[in-house]
């Protein structure tokens, strides 16, 4: 079914994404894998062309789309190139950026921002810990007061961008007697005396991908390094992670879709007893189905993709755009890898490579099962 979400310049824009990536990343993604991270060539390229900052003004060296379908345009098409990219992408320009825009004074602004548009300085978040998982309210890394400063201790773990991060946004208990409402964001400079950061985390996928544990042993910081108001931090992360949900379904069905069409290529291209395996009817069927599950979603995907630019995504759809897409996902590259027999089992093949790298869609950005607790709450269950 034809798309109907984008127009021209969305167009426009795809074939200057197509373009940078066929000229500058593909040829490097085996790099990038050995390596266990993008190297700072790639943010600074990816600066140079205006493509992380989206969402940030002109005044400060962004390309301020103004549009966030733009946004799902570039998730698009980092994804088809592999399931780490569009995630780096995502957490530096479409994630954590945004809180920056949306609740720093100006003087913080004018420091942070132009370097966070040319890639010189990379983003990550820090919400996650060791023994919190989805369960932002319940995180124990602290902030205390002394005297001008604040002083940060804890640790966050699962931190995308973590390795090589200039800046990470990290959640911090600052009022311990207020349990949520006593959340503070501060924009932590991994530079700091007392940051560390453990190795890069060996992941089952994502290889390209560094992520890391992070470290704050009476890290000193200021008011000057709040990121919003004091003690609103829960609400400030709620606020945001509707765009973060959304991101995902973005790119898990970018790329499950791109996987799919080479699957599809693959059983017309296979023989097995004098014929395709496509066209084996149970094969047949099969790929009926997993095609119709995807274009479907995708339906309402781009739904959610346009009531986000309008501004009247909720955090609802966005739950259940992030949690179904997750699922068709991973069931989807499941019968892919199927489809490619023993072929499927091999790195060398992109399918199974997708098939790892799928895995955590369903376990980041808020468990599935967190997506569906919030749905059942809505429901008034």
């Amino acid at each position: 079914m034809k798309r109907e979400i984008y127009d021209e310049d969305h167009e426009a824009f795809r074939s200057s994404v197509k373009e940078f990536l066929d000229r500058s990343v593909i040829p490097q993604v085996e790099q990038h894998a050995a390596d266990k991270a993008l190297p700072r060539d790639f943010w600074l390229e990816a600066g140079k062309q205006g493509f992380l900052g989206l969402e940030i003004p002109e005044v400060y060296g962004g390309s301020e789309a103004g549009d966030y379908r733009f946004n799902a345009v570039m998730a698009e098409e980092l994804s088809k190139v592999n399931a780490a990219l569009g995630s780096c992408w995502g957490i530096h320009a479409d994630i954590t950026a945004p809180y920056i825009v949306q609740l720093c004074n100006e003087e913080q602004k004018q420091r942070w921002l132009p370097g966070v548009a040319t890639g010189e300085t990379l983003l990550a978040i820090g919400m996650t810990e060791p023994s919190g998982g989805s369960d932002l309210a319940a995180l124990k890394s602290t902030a205390v007061r002394d005297g001008d400063d604040w002083v940060v201790n804890g640790s966050k773990t699962f931190i995308t961008n973590g390795y090589s991060a200039d800046i990470v946004v990290t959640a911090v208990r600052t009022a311990p007697e207020k349990k949520a409402k006593g959340i503070t964001l501060f924009a932590l400079p991994t530079a700091a005396e007392g940051f560390s950061r453990g190795r890069k985390l060996d992941k089952v996928g994502q290889d390209e991908s560094d992520t890391a544990e992070l470290f704050f042993e009476n890290v000193r910081v200021t008011d000057d390094d709040i990121v919003g108001e004091l003690d609103l931090g829960f609400i400030h992360m709620m606020q945001n992670l509707p765009q973060e949900r959304l991101g995902c379904a973005i790119s898990n069905l970018a790329h499950v879709k791109q996987i799919l069409g080479e699957t599809i290529a693959y059983t017309i291209d296979r023989k097995a007893f004098g014929a395709s395996i496509g066209s084996f009817q149970h094969n047949k069927f099969l790929l009926a189905e997993l095609v119709t599950q995807v274009e479907v979603t995708q339906a309402y995907v781009d739904q959610c993709v346009i009531a986000h630019a309008k501004g009247e995504l909720t955090p609802v759809d966005a739950a259940k755009a992030k949690w179904w897409s997750s699922q068709v996902q991973n069931d989807v590259l499941d019968h892919c890898v199927q489809l490619h027999g023993g072929y499927g089992f091999m790195n060398e093949y992109r399918v199974a490579r997708a098939w790892r790298d799928a895995r955590v869609s369903k376990i980041w950005a808020g468990s599935n099962e967190i997506m569906k607790e919030l749905i059942g709450r809505d429901l008034g269950l």
